[in-house]
């Protein structure tokens, strides 16, 4: 009896699985940037994503502050709460901002 047992039959058609001649499976220019046939995103359009977010944010919050300010709204507590989403989404901007400044600044120092 072998070694291996039960298992040696598997092996015995391993080599035909493993055909080191043929080519490599060639991806097309769609298919090169996408997980799971759904296209990946790219960083430049999450940037984006997120300043406009960023700017809606402001904007909203500037609309009902000012909104309560002239007494068109008596809902002071919802303008605090959109300054307070305002104030968090745009100290995460910065924070990535920051992150890749630092990258960049990492990627300057190596040396080729």
């Amino acid at each position: 009896m072998s070694p291996l047992g039960p298992v040696s039959p598997l092996l015995t058609g391993a080599p035909a699985l493993l055909k080191l001649d043929a080519p490599p499976p060639r991806l097309n220019a769609e298919a090169a940037g996408s997980v799971g046939g759904v296209p990946a995103e790219g960083f430049g359009r999450m940037l984006d994503r997120l300043v406009a977010t960023v700017d809606a944010k402001q904007t909203q919050a500037h609309s009902l502050a000012q909104q309560v300010l002239l007494g068109d709204s008596d809902q002071l507590h919802q303008s605090v709460i959109a300054m307070q989403e305002a104030d968090v989404v745009f100290s995460l901007m910065v924070e990535v901002r920051n992150k890749l400044i630092e990258s960049y600044q990492e990627l300057m120092r190596m040396q080729v």
